[in-house]
């Protein structure tokens, strides 16, 4: 592995979404993410840039050559419509391809490299996941795949989204699905470059998942999934207590969760496993 690592992190939140995650939960997407990198990486230094800000300066091919890895965050934008903040993202994601440096995404960031790359994505058909998405479920491909190395064949893991991936480009490898979302889990491999990503969130503590769920409360309660605003309020001060203590064994139980999602060591498995790959070149 190199002496200093250099991770980007190119966080797709607009700038209203990420002010609003940041009075919620105290970080944006992309802070998050740079947390999360340095927990696993103490020894990297950490860039981020903002291409669905108007304006922003992003990365020229020598730039992007001069990282490890980019990372690619979650956002609320729908990569289905033309807009001049989702043309950003993608034309930041198709120069990371170009560039032949190793990247990885989550929830949108997978969708943003899924078009970029000439897939397509779509409204959830079977509706949004918020939460947790249950029981991921790893194809042939997926259990042979190091992105996945250590989880279980089907497993849990945090997750919000109501957009999917409708069809992978060409040079796109199934890993896992489940019974909501069809694509769970992916590799992409596009001109010079090769992307693994995830719908799911292993980036996100059960803190921050908590936070989630109350910003989405309203449409939460709008489209059934909880009954009130006080269920709403209940459920996430659950999941919150799990984060505070997560050997909570009846809470664990209540919410449905084991150490996939409890224990800080399996949660981050797919990030620790692409830098290991980015890294390593295993």
């Amino acid at each position: 592995m190199p002496d200093q690592l250099r991770f980007l992190v190119a966080e797709s939140e607009p700038p209203q979404a990420r002010e609003t995650r940041r009075e919620s939960v105290g970080r944006s997407s992309g802070e998050t993410y740079i947390d999360t990198l340095r927990f696993l990486a103490p020894e990297a230094v950490c860039h981020r840039v903002k291409p669905a800000d108007r304006g922003a300066s992003l990365p020229d091919q020598a730039e992007l050559q001069s990282y490890d890895a980019v990372f690619v965050t979650g956002s609320p934008l729908h990569l289905y419509q033309d807009t001049p903040e989702t043309r950003r993202e993608v034309d930041l994601m198709r120069a990371v391809f170009e560039a032949g440096v190793p990247s990885f995404g989550s929830c949108a960031g997978l969708q943003v490299a899924t078009v970029a790359a000439g897939g397509t994505v779509r409204p959830s058909r079977r509706g949004r996941e918020a939460g947790f998405a249950r029981r991921i479920t790893l194809t042939e491909a997926g259990h042979h795949h190091l992105l996945l190395a250590g989880r279980p064949a089907s497993f849990d893991a945090p997750a919000f989204h109501s957009d999917e991936v409708e069809t992978l480009p060409e040079g796109g490898t199934l890993l896992a699905f489940n019974t909501v979302t069809e694509v769970q889990a992916v590799e992409i491999r596009h001109g010079a470059g090769v992307f693994w990503g995830v719908q799911y969130h292993p980036e996100l503590d059960l803190y921050e998942v908590a936070g989630a769920l109350r910003r989405q409360s309203d449409e939460l309660v709008r489209e059934g999934y909880v009954s009130s605003p006080e269920a709403l309020e209940t459920y996430a001060s659950m999941v919150k207590a799990l984060h505070e203590a997560p050997d909570q064994r009846d809470v664990a139980w209540l919410l449905g969760l084991d150490e996939q999602v409890t224990e800080v060591e399996c949660r981050l498995t797919e990030l620790r496993n692409f830098i290991r790959f980015a890294t390593e070149g295993q």
